[in-house]
């Protein structure tokens, strides 16, 4: 079966969810895929894989789709940054900051989020790299900039890295997750899957996005 992701897994649901499915049926052969949104969704409607666990939501997705939850929005900072005295960063203060923006993951997604948040689109100074998580990460620690990324993330250690929540004036920001598959798909490994994310989120699956 193969999973497509553009989140860590480091931490959070994604992450305990798989050990799960791993503990349930070990004998599962479970190929990943990473990439943005947009590009997993398209690797999806071309069977190119079985389900895709993306940051939601994506308008151009006409087949199958479930709620899960939503994780929290968080600034990687270089440790000697003056925004790690703070126990929260708000959006406002990064207007001026260096942003690492990846075009993988949910970098994307974040990238809209920022400009909704600041308004502009054209919010700060954008430092934009095609590379992975971790060497975004290690790219933080050596004073680049700072990266918005998702608390699945923050499991992992990085020299010189910490993170902090980003906030507006309610509170902590957050993206929501859905997986999306194709109801034709055969693959009588997709099932079982899907009914355990349903087991795990009940209240997020009984959402009406389930179509």
């Amino acid at each position: 079966m193969s999973i497509g992701i553009n989140t860590s897994l480091s931490a959070g649901n994604l992450r305990a969810t798989l050990l799960e499915h791993r503990h349930r049926f070990p004998d599962v052969d479970r190929q990943f895929v990473d990439g943005a949104s947009e590009h997993l969704i398209s690797d999806l409607a071309s069977s190119a894989i079985d389900v895709a666990v993306v940051a939601d939501p994506n308008p151009n997705w006409s087949g199958k789709s479930l709620v899960l939850w939503s994780e929290r929005v968080v600034a990687a900072l270089a440790a000697k940054h003056p925004l790690t005295s703070h126990d929260v960063v708000h959006w406002g203060e990064l207007r001026r900051e260096p942003l690492l923006m990846s075009q993988r993951g949910p970098g994307p997604e974040l990238l809209k989020l920022l400009i909704s948040k600041l308004g502009s689109s054209d919010p700060c100074k954008l430092l934009r790299h095609d590379v992975g998580l971790d060497r975004l990460l290690s790219l933080v620690g050596m004073d680049f900039g700072i990266l918005l990324a998702l608390e699945s993330a923050t499991g992992a250690t990085y020299p010189g890295v910490i993170f902090r929540e980003v906030h507006d004036a309610e509170g902590p920001t957050r993206l929501s997750f859905r997986v999306y598959w194709r109801q034709s798909n055969g693959n009588p490994l997709v099932r079982p899957l899907l009914d355990l994310l349903r087991e795990r989120y009940p209240d997020l699956s009984a959402d009406p996005g389930d179509r």
